[in-house]
């Protein structure tokens, strides 16, 4: 029995070459075909004839779809596409897809954004055994259903977006790509069934046609039958090239595009079999394509950028310079700044715009004391200042080997000296203790309420700090002598002293920067404001309006760390 099943040796050498062929049926089709190829080239008198090896073609990666790719998948290169030649032509032609159009990849890359605002992507299909992707689009008249439901979130910024009537229109398209090196990758029945239909030749004006139809018996336009009818049983071979003048003859990434609305060949035997319900201006009004996309926003940022460049140099040929403080006095104060800078042992350190050193020069002079005045940088605080401030804060007075600062109490402290005319009534204890609570009444709501208007930048938030400010006047008003001129009458005073400098900025800062009414002519008032504007002593000690113009700027405009008394105002602290 064992000897009637043991096979002859020499029918065993017979049969190897069809044992052979069988196993090589198994393998991969693809690899056998490389193989087949690249035996046949060095044996093979017709060898030139085959398709070149795998040429890599226009794409980085050969086998990956450009709708895929990143950085702009088939639309990296838009700039480059603006105005191809022949472009009413082809548009009309890939909006009607009246038969299967083949296009090379840098036709498709250069007509198919022209065209894409006509079809919506609705699906893609992959093969794992043929070397290409099958992408369908309907036309974008078609519509659907919105992919999310709309948030009821009141937080949640809205589209404004205008639902359009659906069904408009029935064309389906299928875009077949086809990956660089096709023709060599295929097996026997690659092609014809990944194409699904014929690859009929195309033409346009001023291109010349694709491919030809040609050879009795095969595909128009594609490829023969002819040979693979003659195919020996168990070998496989590859397809014959693709005809000359192919767009993928070469190896190259090619792509198809044909109509499947109504034909079956989407696979659902839906639809009618119809061209566009609709023109394709109607589409371009629909929706703009990805160059139309490209060029608006192109010119939309070349108008921002024109308009940045524009007004950046009207700012600078308009914007003036930013002033600063003043270091020295001007005007009727210059004077009296020369006329007190001899040596004296009563040193008064100021600063030319500094309303609490003026509070302080003007008793001074109204009392006739032999001072000395000293002009400082406040924010260039000298060795001699801080010996007698350590904060560095103006005004300071140094009598001998004494000193001290804060301007009410200074003003205290000359009139403790009894040299002079008395700012505060002498024996009236009652009428001086009426006087120092409205120099307290002036320190805690005129003082801050002025530079709280001055420094605001909000309108409704200065008209209220306005009306703050001249509440604070009327009450002072209110408190003072009903006959004035002054507040307790006909002759300057305390409470005068300590109001004064802001009075006289009232005019020179408030009326340009917010706006600051003039007094109500014939008012109680007006009457003070006219008599400290003329008295001799708050003249003398007064800058040109330009400096308080200059100085006060900072204020106005709020910069920051303008003074340690705008940062308190910011700040809502205590002045210091």
């Amino acid at each position: 029995m064992e000897d009637s099943h043991r096979v002859d040796p020499s029918d065993a050498q017979s049969l190897q070459p069809l044992r052979s062929a069988v196993d090589q049926l198994t393998q991969d089709p693809y690899a056998f075909a490389q193989r087949e190829l690249h035996d046949a080239r060095p044996t093979e008198p017709y060898a030139s004839f085959l398709p070149p090896e795998l040429p890599t073609g226009p794409s980085k990666q050969p086998e990956t779809s450009i709708f895929s790719a990143k950085e702009g998948g088939y639309l990296r290169d838009i700039a480059a596409i603006l105005d191809p030649p022949d472009l009413d032509a082809w548009r009309e032609k890939l909006f009607h897809v009246d038969e299967t159009i083949v296009l090379s990849e840098e036709q498709f890359r250069t007509y198919f954004p022209h065209v894409d605002n006509v079809y919506s992507h609705r699906s893609t299909q992959h093969y794992k055994r043929k070397p290409l992707v099958s992408h369908y689009w309907d036309c974008r008249l078609k519509g659907r259903p919105p992919g999310t439901p709309k948030s009821d979130d009141p937080n949640k910024k809205k589209r404004k977006r205008t639902a359009r009537q659906r069904d408009l229109c029935d064309v389906k398209i299928k875009i077949t790509e086809y990956f660089p090196g096709y023709p060599v990758m295929t097996g026997p029945d690659a092609i014809t069934n990944a194409t699904e239909s014929a690859l009929a030749a195309e033409s346009l004006p001023g291109v010349n046609a694709l491919y030809s139809t040609t050879q009795q018996g095969g595909i128009p336009g594609g490829l023969a039958s002819g040979p693979r009818e003659n195919q020996p049983f168990g070998v496989l071979t590859p397809n014959p090239p693709l005809p000359p003048g192919h767009p993928g003859a070469n190896g190259q990434r090619f792509f198809t595009i044909q109509r499947v609305n109504g034909n079956g060949t989407n696979g659902k035997n839906d639809g009618v079999s119809r061209g566009h319900r609709h023109t394709l201006e109607e589409s371009d009004r629909v929706k703009k394509n990805s160059v139309q996309r490209y060029r608006l926003k192109e010119a939309q940022e070349k108008r921002k950028s024109l308009t940045a460049t524009k007004a950046r140099t009207m700012s600078a040929q308009n914007q003036a310079p930013q002033k600063t403080y003043h270091t020295k006095a001007t005007g009727p104060a210059a004077v009296t700044v020369e006329n007190h800078s001899q040596e004296n042992e009563l040193k008064l350190y100021g600063s030319c715009f500094c309303p609490f050193v003026q509070r302080v020069w003007i008793a001074l002079e109204a009392k006739g004391i032999p001072y000395q005045y000293i002009e400082i940088d406040p924010y260039k605080k000298p060795p001699s200042l801080l010996e007698v401030n350590p904060r560095g804060l103006v005004p300071a007075l140094r009598h001998g080997d004494w000193g001290s600062y804060e301007s009410s109490v200074l003003m205290e402290y000359l009139e403790d000296l009894n040299i002079g005319p008395a700012l505060l009534p002498v024996g009236d204890a009652k009428t001086r203790a009426h006087c120092r609570l409205w120099a307290d009444f002036i320190n805690r709501h005129i003082v801050p309420n002025f530079y709280r208007l001055l420094q605001e930048q909000n309108e409704q938030k200065q008209i209220a700090n306005a009306r703050e400010l001249g509440d604070a006047f009327n009450s002072l008003v209110a408190a003072a002598d009903p006959e004035g001129p002054y507040f307790l009458g006909s002759n300057l005073s305390f409470v005068d002293v300590q109001v004064a400098p802001w009075i006289i900025r009232l005019n020179r800062v408030l009326k340009p920067y917010r706006g600051w009414p003039k007094p109500e002519p014939g008012s109680r008032w007006a009457a003070w404001v006219d008599a400290i504007e003329a008295n001799e002593h708050v003249q003398a000690t007064t800058s040109t309006d330009e400096l308080y113009l200059d100085s006060y700027e900072r204020y106005a405009q709020n910069r920051p760390n303008t003074s340690q008394v705008a940062n308190a105002i910011n700040s809502g602290r205590g002045l210091p």
